[in-house]
């Protein structure tokens, strides 16, 4: 897979209904200077995510539905893009965990040492709920979801005045995004590429 950008490949092929010659203005367009907006700016309830939370980890319905035959997947994290991906793979594959419950419900997997090793890479705060929107995509004949370490919803947990734990409904966002509405069309296409898993690690997790 190349990772050059290709505004033609970018561009929608879904064409329009017809219009006439009047209504559309013919003009060389590219998207220099143009930044994609971040999906994580507007309601999602239908993406592809993965959310870290009290040494947990869980996908939601969206990647569940998107394979309904399957049961088992395999996480795989590539430390240097700081790339997530889960990869829908047999039972019998080692370091393969199941991902969903018998009414095919997202299953909540306690993993302690996974995530402390993701919380010691991105610099995560143990307390805090960690959710990131995915893509599917395709590469070298195989589906994957994938996800960017460096793009979280941050739920904040903060203790009552009766000593319970609350957290906050409100996602906050990596301060350098203060200044930008996303990744410029380029940097964004690349975004979510990967090869055939170089520099990624499998990683096993014990159920509980």
């Amino acid at each position: 897979m190349t990772n050059d950008f290709n505004e033609q490949n970018f561009t929608n092929c879904i064409q329009p209904v017809l219009f006439t010659k009047e209504e559309v203005e013919q003009l060389d367009f590219n998207y220099e200077g143009y930044q994609v907006v971040r999906g994580e700016y507007f309601a999602h309830l239908f993406e592809p995510s993965i959310t870290f939370n009290m040494n947990k980890v869980y996908l939601n319905m969206a990647c569940i539905k998107k394979f309904p035959n399957v049961d088992y997947v395999q996480i795989l994290v590539n430390s240097e893009d700081k790339k997530l991906a889960v990869r829908p793979c047999s039972g019998e594959e080692k370091d393969s965990f199941l991902w969903c419950t018998a009414k095919r419900k997202p299953k909540q997997i306690t993993c302690r040492v996974f995530w402390g090793k993701i919380a010691e890479l991105l610099d995560w705060n143990n307390n805090y709920r960690y959710k990131l929107l995915g893509k599917l995509i395709k590469s070298n004949d195989e589906f994957l979801f994938i996800f960017d370490l460096t793009s979280p919803e941050i739920f904040i947990r903060t203790v009552m005045e009766d000593g319970k734990p609350k957290i906050s409904k409100r996602p906050i966002f990596p301060a350098e995004w203060q200044n930008q509405f996303g990744l410029p069309v380029s940097e964004h296409k690349k975004r979510m590429q990967v090869g055939k898993f170089d520099g990624y690690t499998i990683f096993g997790i014990t159920e509980k």
